[in-house]
């Protein structure tokens, strides 16, 4: 009888599972973890950065000898070439923090620092990258001749100028939201479960 009684008592003990192994679950998981969404988002961004210069081709299909001779077009490629690489690196860094069973706490701190390293520089970049292209909209016209650009630069300066003002404020706060919407807010979650782990 006492037997029966302690086999109850053993039965009712909840189990504790390991916080760690718990919190490492959550980070790693395949479908809604915070890495699934990071490597996503990565993902998107490579296959989107690749699409753009085939779209620019084929917008301009019946003169693709003169795309393939524009300056403005190789900016493309380079600045698409360049989000490509920066996307591809954090894609791999998301997909180590993922794959690493054995992670402790100080490597995964480490990762997460740089991913919030690169988001910044990844800003920081596009910033520069509409730069280079409002210099290039201003430049070109003097070497090459697009119908565009000169109706363009055919404006009065001071709209022109306006126009490019109001652009990088926008890109500024839009790229901003963006970049918490879809990248920050998943690394702001890892760091919290990162937080919740026990050394």
């Amino acid at each position: 009888m006492e037997l029966d009684e302690l086999k109850e008592n053993w039965k009712q003990i909840p189990v504790h599972k390991n916080q760690n192994t718990d919190i490492m679950e959550i980070i790693q998981h395949k479908s809604y973890g915070p890495i699934s969404a990071l490597k996503s988002v990565f993902r998107k961004q490579i296959l989107l950065m690749a699409i753009i210069p085939f779209v620019l081709v084929l917008t301009n299909s019946d003169n693709i000898p003169g795309v393939l001779t524009s300056v403005m077009f190789w900016g493309y490629v380079a600045f698409c070439s360049g989000v490509i690489a920066f996307a591809y690196y954090n894609y791999t860094l998301a997909k180590a923090m993922e794959n690493l069973n054995e992670m402790v706490r100080v490597r995964l701190e480490r990762q997460i620092d740089l991913l919030e390293k690169r988001m910044r520089w990844e800003l920081i970049g596009l910033r520069c990258a509409l730069l280079f292209f409002i210099l290039l909209t201003e430049i070109v016209p003097y070497f090459q001749n697009y119908r565009m650009l000169n109706k363009w630069h055919s404006l009065n300066p001071l709209i022109r100028y306006g126009c490019y003002v109001a652009l990088i404020l926008i890109q500024y706060f839009l790229n901003r939201k963006l970049a918490r919407q879809k990248v920050s807010r998943h690394i702001d979650y890892l760091r919290s479960l990162v937080r919740e782990m026990r050394d």
